[in-house]
């Protein structure tokens, strides 16, 4: 048995990733596709993520933030980004001149912008982005013909190109969530003004669909779909089941440390767990600073010896315990967090449905000291 040369990994199978990118493309025929790459990949790795989504038919990436984006450019990656937020002092002129498009919410955005074109001498390429019901990013109904007539005017200016309409569900991933005929009915009243102002047509790229609307709902794939959750194999509606995905992450560690207690000795800080034998424990070098949510403890799962085993008493920051009775362990065997289940191992959506959470906060927790293997 081979061991990794740290004391966890994360394992992210590209194969997987390629998969999901061709099933999701399915689900879409005829529409463009924009993988959401941001937060280092939903914590499976930008630039091998964002390359394996190219290569299996994706044309184009979307990150949060400028600096993701020029990670990607650095990286020698030249298909289409869009960043979509913007706070004050952001690097546009360095975005606009790496051809990084740029989403706008409001006028003083679209003038910053606009601005930033000029002193590069360039032109940036926008996405006007309307609010039809998340009350998040976007301009709110009343102020969309506003916004559409300011770019229309730097457009004239030369240092504005529209070349995208987008909006975002609020609750795509609840079905027939009555929000949903709303932010449609809403997203199809902007694209309306947008084209009698001159904002519209071929060119211009219309889209609102993340994961779960790729899935569920077709009447809102539009030009564009962008899947973020759904591209790592995990389900955007799991009451739905896996809509044929597969889980691209595997969270691994190897035991640190082998010990046998006596019965009612208390585990970790707090003594949360105590044991009711003399039994085994094991020392798993993985903790809170390394995405492993304290919640975890005495709820999450793991596999080790073949098998699950739940951790034992509270979670660390750099560690955490299970007990495993009588059952052989050696310092140095693979335990698994989470994976694809297909070795009996716990599934990130387990895991999130025993921390009553999601998996993108599971992958995404994922810390540095944790290395990527791509497989």
């Amino acid at each position: 048995m081979s061991f990794p040369m740290t004391p966890a990994e994360a394992r992210v199978d590209l194969s997987a990733i390629r998969e999901n990118v061709r099933q999701l493309a399915s689900h879409a025929p005829g529409a463009e596709m924009m993988v959401a790459v941001k937060a280092d990949a939903y914590g499976h790795g930008l630039i091998p993520v964002a390359r394996a989504c190219l290569e299996a038919g994706a044309g184009r990436l979307g990150t949060a933030y400028i600096r993701e984006a020029l990670e990607l450019r650095a990286a020698g990656i030249t298909a289409p980004i869009l960043a979509w937020i913007i706070p004050p002092g952001e690097p546009l002129e360095q975005a606009i001149g790496g051809d990084i498009e740029l989403s706008a919410s409001s006028l003083s955005a679209i003038d910053v912008i606009a601005t930033a074109a000029a002193a590069v001498g360039g032109t940036a390429k926008v996405h006007l982005k309307v609010d039809t019901g998340m009350s998040r990013g976007g301009a709110m109904a009343a102020e969309w013909s506003a916004l559409v007539q300011r770019a229309l005017r730097h457009r004239a200016e030369g240092v504005i190109e529209i070349v995208g309409l987008w909006s975002h569900f609020a609750c795509a991933d609840i079905p027939g969530d009555p929000s949903i005929a709303t932010q449609l009915a809403a997203f199809d009243e902007a694209l309306l003004i947008a084209e009698k102002a001159g904002a519209g047509g071929s060119h211009v790229i219309r889209h609102i669909a993340n994961s779960a609307a790729i899935l569920t709902l077709p009447q809102a794939r539009y030009d564009l779909v962008r899947p973020g959750i759904a591209t790592f194999g995990l389900s955007p509606v799991p009451r739905l089941g896996g809509f044929g995905l597969r889980p691209a992450m595997t969270l691994v560690a190897r035991i640190a440390l082998v010990k046998r207690v006596p019965a009612r000795s208390g585990v970790s800080y707090g003594h949360l767990y105590v044991t009711d034998r003399e039994t085994t424990l094991g020392l798993v070098p993985l903790g809170y600073a390394d995405g492993v949510l304290r919640h975890a403890t005495n709820v999450a799962e793991v596999l080790a010896g073949g098998r699950r085993r739940r951790i034992a008493g509270r979670v660390c920051m750099d560690q955490f315990m299970i007990d495993v009775g009588d059952d052989p362990l050696t310092e140095g065997d693979e335990v698994i967090l989470f994976g694809d289940g297909s070795r009996g191992e716990p599934t990130a959506q387990e895991w999130a449905d025993s921390l009553d959470t999601i998996t993108h906060e599971i992958v995404t927790r994922i810390g540095s000291r944790v290395p990527r293997v791509y497989r």
